[in-house]
């Protein structure tokens, strides 16, 4: 069972680093893509920032120039950072992977995985 572990998170004062280090685990086939995304009550869980397996990095409208993302593609780990955080950028951040699978009993089919998410803050 594949498994998506974030630490990192917690209170971040403005002009202080965030590092957000997404860690697998478990069987992984192969990856199609790893991302962060982020969510705040009430509102829908939206994209910061998306690795693609053979395409330029994607980032969210609010995170170009300000969040930036790498992943180490042989021990699929994802990191985030930033040094650039406002307090609108308070919001639990998830780890995302997206991958293409075959075992014998269902065939090939793309599987995604969640993690459960860090708290991130960052006071006014």
């Amino acid at each position: 069972q594949v498994q998506l572990t974030e630490s990192g998170g917690g209170l971040v004062h403005p002009g202080e680093i965030l590092t957000l280090v997404c860690r697998t685990s478990g069987n992984i086939h192969q990856v199609e893509n790893m991302a962060w995304y982020r969510q705040t009550p009430g509102r829908q869980r939206e994209l910061v920032a998306r690795v693609n397996n053979g395409a330029p990095t994607e980032y969210g409208d609010f995170a170009k120039d300000r969040f930036f993302c790498n992943r180490d593609t042989h021990r699929n780990i994802l990191v985030l950072e930033s040094s650039d955080l406002r307090s609108d950028d308070t919001a639990v951040y998830y780890c995302f992977l997206r991958e293409r699978r075959w075992d014998s009993d269902k065939g090939g089919r793309i599987v995604e995985y969640w993690g459960k998410g860090t708290q991130v803050t960052v006071p006014s």
